[in-house]
């Protein structure tokens, strides 16, 4: 659960902001997206194997 604390006379938008910001960072819509479609075991690891590749591409030609 998800606990902002308000000081006296704060803005109500401040603490909506920071409720977000704490909210997204727990990661639970972005597990909720994933979990709308199933993707086979092995179509995963191809996407994360592609992924891995192209990461070090960048990082090869950033140096």
């Amino acid at each position: 659960m998800i606990i902002i604390p308000m000081k006296e006379g704060e803005n109500i938008e401040r603490a909506l902001k920071k409720f977000k910001r704490k909210f997204e960072k727990t990661g639970v819509i972005k597990e909720l997206r994933g979990r709308q479609v199933y993707i086979k075991p092995s179509v995963r690891k191809r996407k994360e194997k592609i992924h891995a590749v192209y990461v070090q591409q960048m990082q090869l030609n950033e140096d």
